[in-house]
């Protein structure tokens, strides 16, 4: 059967009914959230490429670099694929990033076909590339490619969240709080994102004391 898929806002306030009518806590935080976001990303090579750049530097460090790989036309498998490693370093990707950009680039994978495809195996596809675990898979099913009905579990953010709105002890560990979303099905992409508007509004109203 196809998953279904978010394609606009409607899908979110379908999915955000039907979470907070299953649980109450969802019902109580989305009272003070604003609306929430659509946060839909192209998909393909570079977007990506764009995550394997981001990882463990700053924002501003982020785009910077990720704007000199652009200017470069350094946003396609062939273009990435053909550059040297030290072609690469200079536009600001350390050793390790040259080489998981180059992984991906190599991989041979079919972005077209990855829409058709089930979660379950795009993730299995993209954490295969060296660089690529699995929350950045989930990540780029739920926000690339649509998916209404999947959670990233070892995001900080969503176990933090998760901690609050549930008042547990602790930040669950990844394996509970996949086991804690399953009862979200079949929104659990939303769920998310009630999860990380909840975590931002709390860490704004912090910021207020």
């Amino acid at each position: 059967m196809k998953e279904r898929l978010i394609i606009g806002d409607d899908c979110i306030d379908e999915g955000a009914a039907w979470l907070c009518a299953q649980e109450p806590r969802f019902s109580e935080v989305m009272r003070d959230l604003p609306p929430l976001p659509l946060r839909l990303k192209p998909d393909g090579f570079a977007q990506l490429v764009s995550a394997i750049v981001s990882q463990q530097v700053s924002v501003a460090s982020a785009s910077a670099i990720w704007g000199r790989l652009t200017d470069a036309g350094m946003i396609t498998p062939q273009a990435v694929s053909a550059a040297s490693e030290q072609r690469l370093k200079e536009l600001g990707l350390s050793r390790q990033k040259v080489r998981y950009a180059h992984a991906l680039a190599r991989a041979g994978i079919d972005y077209g076909a990855l829409r058709e495809a089930s979660t379950v195996d795009v993730v299995k596809t993209l954490t295969a590339v060296p660089g690529i675990g699995t929350w950045t898979a989930e990540i780029y099913a739920m926000f690339s490619l649509g998916r209404a009905d999947v959670f990233a579990p070892g995001d900080l953010a969503l176990q933090e969240a998760a901690r609050l709105i549930f008042g547990l002890p602790e930040r669950p560990k990844e394996r509970a709080l996949r086991e804690m979303a399953a009862a979200w099905a079949p929104w659990r992409s939303v769920a998310a994102r009630i999860m990380w508007a909840y975590y931002a509004y709390d860490k704004q109203r912090e910021g207020i004391r």
